[in-house]
């Protein structure tokens, strides 16, 4: 059984954005026990009153405007006043057993700062819960843990951490960083005050990818195309080394090739490889326009 002063000592924080309410509802029923921050990017009303109505939820806020996972996550942190905050996907599932596993093993390593379970699909399948940064490796090897191991780098939908440390180092999200590689942008953070990050075995979660109802399939290839590469040249950048100029490099390279690409595609009504190679193209401009005319070079 779970302890009962763990359950106390946890605030949980979960970002949403046009999630639906069959899929927010399977979360909550795992967690419900605990005290809960729901921070909705949609301005979700009439989802709000559903799930008020069923759960008991500590803060919900509901925000007029988008500004992206990151920040929803920080307006959360910032409200959480337990011992522990988990920030938790809304398409993550996790029991409370697995929750006190967590808490136990961030007591027990004292130099740790961060923790987080090992994940598996809806099919049961072992999926990426932690390895290298982005700079020092791929994220296609997933560890098959004979134990508890500390990562460099770790997924972004479930993460317990300590609430006070994490406050005192200034150890929120970047918000430039809209949707994508602010995980590990945190966990370099983490990084560089010499605290460690550990993958625990025996705590897991689930995690159900592609939840968010979007009904234009033009539209959510946008979303996932410009922000994907808008933050990867974002987060290379900030390290400003070698391999930053090597990916804006090949990006440059790759420009004239794409409105190419683009006329070619309209020719044969690829819309959809239309609408990925766009994205691309407007992320990278967006990003060239901002941060390159002045610094980089």
């Amino acid at each position: 059984m779970i302890n009962e002063n763990n359950i106390k000592s946890i605030t949980i924080v979960i970002v949403l954005f046009k999630e639906s309410f069959e899929v927010i509802n399977k979360t909550l029923e795992y967690i419900k026990d605990f005290k809960i921050i729901i921070i909705d990017n949609a301005n979700n009303h009439d989802l709000k009153k559903k799930i008020i109505k069923k759960f008991q939820i500590h803060r919900y806020i509901l925000n007029k405007k988008n500004n992206g996972f990151s920040a929803g996550y920080n307006q959360g942190i910032k409200l959480s006043d337990g011992k522990y905050t988990l920030v938790l996907n809304p398409d993550c599932l996790i029991s409370d057993k697995s929750i006190n596993v967590l808490i136990e093993k961030l007591i027990y390593y004292q130099e740790c700062l961060m923790v987080v379970p090992t994940s598996y699909n809806k099919n049961n399948e072992l999926t990426y819960s932690g390895g290298l940064l982005p700079e020092n490796g791929s994220k296609d090897e997933i560890l098959n843990l004979d134990g508890d191991v500390c990562v460099e780098s770790a997924l972004g939908a479930c993460m317990l951490f300590k609430t006070n440390e994490f406050k005192k180092n200034d150890l929120l999200f970047d918000e430039n960083l809209f949707l994508y590689f602010s995980d590990d942008d945190l966990c370099r953070k983490i990084k560089s005050i010499n605290k460690s990050i550990i993958q625990i075995k025996d705590a897991t979660c689930i995690h159900q990818h592609g939840i968010i109802k979007v009904t234009n399939i033009y539209h959510k290839e946008h979303i996932r195309e410009f922000n994907h590469t808008y933050d990867m040249l974002y987060y290379f950048y900030k390290l400003k080394t070698k391999k930053t100029l090597e990916i804006i490099n090949q990006l440059e390279k790759k420009t004239k090739k794409y409105y190419l690409l683009i006329i070619f595609r309209l020719l044969s009504f690829r819309i959809l490889d239309v609408v990925k190679l766009y994205s691309r193209l407007s992320a990278f401009n967006k990003f060239k326009k901002k941060y390159l005319n002045n610094n980089i070079r």
